[in-house]
């Protein structure tokens, strides 16, 4: 097979995306006769090799390509490569390196006519210093502008970038409809395939997050099976699947498919820590807790935010809901005031209003949680978005129990049942129908209270929520844990999964005289004789 047909190939090979042949038969095509790549082909190859993983052959045809333009006169193409340099060092970490690349491109630009397409690409590295500065105002214009050159000249990646920069700061600024809209719109071109792939999965990780980030979780789950399927189509890819991985496991989670989510939450990982994305391989170990916790597993879940706290990511307010959990009260409060204190906008705290809400409930804090609760309210009118308002909903009732007042939290309580009902969220229903249940017994409707308790509980004992399941077997009046404490189930459920009691004091850092004693009370609760008729009974009582 000659040259040509070698690059022939290589060309299909791109166009179907399949980039690890595209890759590897530029690259074979590049090392046997350079000069047979054309500057087109040179930028398919650093795309492909980007796309595949490898970043420094990515880089090295980037900067093949730039000297071509530069040698051939050239200069908007050069101005292309420089930009795509740019971005391509800065997401690998090189910030001063793409600094200078970028630099060189806007010397390039200085001398060029005013009205070329190549400013628009530049726009996005002065989209994102804008950001470094905190001068948002500054990045809406550059966003607006971006997406007006975009349309000028037809091209559709400037202008889906365009609006993705605008409808982020457009929801960051609290006006998230229009935000959304602005994003949906991006979308409507990434579905019609009218994107290159790099910028295409810009904007869907940009879509899906922001989603996450004011709790849309309908928008997150839809965009989520796209990106699952647009990544999918293309096995070779390694860029964008740990954030598809990571909206999946969100998308699971709210779905109540806890293993399934734990295991996207370790595949995440595994691919960021793979690529040195210290901060993002952060954020899958905290969702990674998330998860661990609501199971009850509280011991893996503190293993999973320390972890993630190593990476440099803040797990909270999980944490924070971890140390509630533990018992840890004090703790638990003085991390959701800090956390509330030194955060402004009302997005970010949107995502730590629920949790401050329960947690300032559990510390009878009950002026501070009607605060919480009302500007959690405004925040979810403000936004629309009904993960919110289902988050809100929530934390009004369980305000109003707090403080006495069922007749108030009655209609929150149903409010939030239906909103995570319509979310497909199981998890969060079970929780909506015990407040609904507490609210009929403190009207003192005790019948209607133990049916809705009791479709709670089932609920939590099919998720694995074992935490909420006592709790809700608690007030069922149920000797749910057979009086075994959290820390003695903790152990229960090692032993019931086969493990020593060294390997039991090595996972729960405690000593062996610890873990026998907890056996030693366990038994004599159960009132069995031996570790084999510990987990049978726990079995039969559905305490595991």
């Amino acid at each position: 097979m000659g040259i040509v047909d070698d690059l022939e190939q290589a060309r299909q090979a791109f166009e179907r995306r399949d980039w690890t042949a595209a890759y590897q038969r530029l690259s074979t095509v590049g090392d046997q006769e350079p000069t047979e790549l054309t500057p087109d082909d040179l930028l398919s190859l650093a795309t492909a090799a980007h796309l595949a993983g490898d970043d420094d052959a990515c880089i090295r045809a980037l900067q093949r390509g730039y000297q071509a333009a530069v040698d051939g006169g050239d200069t908007l193409r050069a101005i292309r490569f420089a930009f795509w340099l740019g971005l391509v060092l800065n997401v690998r970490g090189e910030a001063a390196v793409a600094s200078g690349w970028v630099a060189r491109a806007q010397r390039l630009l200085a001398d060029q006519p005013a009205d070329v397409v190549e400013r628009g690409y530049l726009l996005i590295h002065d989209f994102f210093r804008c950001l470094d500065r905190q001068d948002f105002a500054g990045a809406l214009r550059v966003g607006t502008e971006m997406t007006d050159l975009g349309r000028r000249f037809g091209n559709d990646d400037l202008v889906a970038q365009g609006l993705v920069c605008q409808g982020r700061l457009l929801i960051y600024a609290g006006r998230v409809p229009d935000g959304l809209s602005l994003l949906d719109e991006a979308m409507v071109a990434v579905a019609a395939g009218e994107l290159s792939p790099i910028f295409a999965g810009n904007v869907y990780c940009a879509m899906i997050e922001a989603c996450q980030e004011v709790l849309d979780f309908g928008r997150a789950s839809a965009w989520t099976s796209a990106l699952t399927r647009w990544c999918d189509s293309q096995p070779d890819l390694v860029p964008f699947t740990g954030q598809c991985a990571v909206h999946r496991g969100q998308i699971l989670r709210l779905r109540g498919a806890f293993a399934e989510a734990l295991e996207e939450f370790e595949l995440a990982r595994r691919r960021y820590a793979a690529s040195r994305s210290q901060d993002a391989a952060g954020l899958a170990l905290s969702e990674r807790g998330d998860v661990l916790r609501i199971r009850g597993d509280l011991a893996l879940a503190e293993a999973s935010y320390e972890q993630a706290s190593g990476f440099g990511h803040e797990p909270q307010p999980g944490l924070a809901l971890l140390w509630l959990a533990r018992g840890r009260t004090p703790a638990a409060l003085a991390a959701i005031r800090r956390l509330l204190a030194e955060t402004p906008g009302a997005v970010q705290r949107a995502r730590l209003l629920p949790a401050a809400v329960e947690i300032l409930v559990a510390g009878e804090c009950h002026d501070e949680a009607e605060r919480a609760g009302s500007e959690l309210t405004e925040i979810a009118a403000a936004f629309g978005c009904a993960g919110l308002r289902a988050m809100a909903a929530y934390g009004t009732g369980l305000v109003a129990l707090a403080v006495g007042d069922p007749d108030r939290a009655l209609p929150q309580a149903r409010l939030a049942t239906r909103l995570w009902s319509d979310l497909q969220a199981p998890y969060e229903v079970a929780r909506a129908r015990v407040l609904v249940g507490r609210a009929f017994r403190g009207l003192g409707d005790e019948d209607s209270a133990t049916a809705e308790l009791t479709a709670a509980f089932q609920i939590f004992a099919e998720l694995g929520a074992v935490s909420c399941r006592e709790d809700t077997g608690r007030l069922l009046h149920r000797p749910s844990a057979g009086g075994l404490t959290p820390r003695e189930l903790e152990v229960l459920r090692l032993v019931a999964d086969g493990h020593s009691n060294t390997e039991i004091a090595e996972r729960l850092v405690l000593s062996e005289k610890t873990v026998a004693r907890h056996l030693s009370n366990i038994f004599g609760k159960l009132a069995v004789p031996s570790r084999t008729a510990a987990v049978a009974s726990a079995r039969e009582h559905n305490l595991l």
